[in-house]
């Protein structure tokens, strides 16, 4: 089957992703920002990420004015800020959301799960959108307990965490069983969709 045959947004949305914001300041120094999950590491060293921008999204004009963003890794529990910020420009509302000062002058939003503060290192053509490759100038993380807010075949999802394994009694472990890493519990790779 040729490319053309799929819809690539439905073909692309079995690969189970993060959600991000990426957001900037206008030259006004108003905060602008959007919703995205085209958004991976590209080095460790040095430490550089990209992130894909429509070539119509406002974010992506002050990202190129200001040469400087914020990608803010949603929570679970940040669902709204996902989906203000996939409307497209004032229909988003920014002004009533209140954005966290990041040392760098950057807006960001604050109980992210991360936050990586970004310097532009370099813009590529890709279709109908640019990739934008930013150095990470600061990062911050929660505490590993704060859930991610997933995405998967279009609908937010949560992955379960590990439980405890049934088969991993005394019983068990006693008729020779290698102890697992974790013994007692089993990794459970499951998406639940919540919307």
């Amino acid at each position: 089957m040729s490319v053309a045959e799929h819809d690539m947004r439905t073909v692309m949305g079995h690969f189970a992703t993060g959600v991000c914001v990426v957001s900037t300041r206008r030259a006004d120094g108003t905060p602008v920002a959007t919703t995205v999950n085209a958004v991976t590491s590209v080095s460790l060293e040095p430490p550089l990420l990209l992130v894909c921008l429509a070539h119509d999204s406002e974010t992506l004009a002050a990202v190129r004015a200001s040469s400087r963003f914020a990608v803010s890794i949603l929570a679970e529990a940040q669902r709204e800020h996902s989906n203000r910020f996939a409307a497209k420009g004032e229909q988003a509302r920014p002004q009533e959301v209140e954005f966290s000062e990041h040392d760098l002058g950057l807006p960001c939003l604050p109980d992210a799960l991360a936050t990586v503060a970004c310097r532009v290192s370099a813009i590529h053509e890709g279709g109908d959108h640019l990739i934008v490759i930013g150095e990470a100038l600061s990062m911050s993380r929660a505490a590993d307990d704060v859930a991610p807010l997933l995405f998967f075949r279009g609908s937010y999802s949560r992955l379960e965490h590990e439980q405890p394994s049934a088969s991993a009694g005394p019983a068990a472990r006693g008729r020779g069983a290698k102890p697992s890493r974790a013994a007692g519990l089993r990794r459970v790779a499951m998406l639940e969709r919540v919307g």
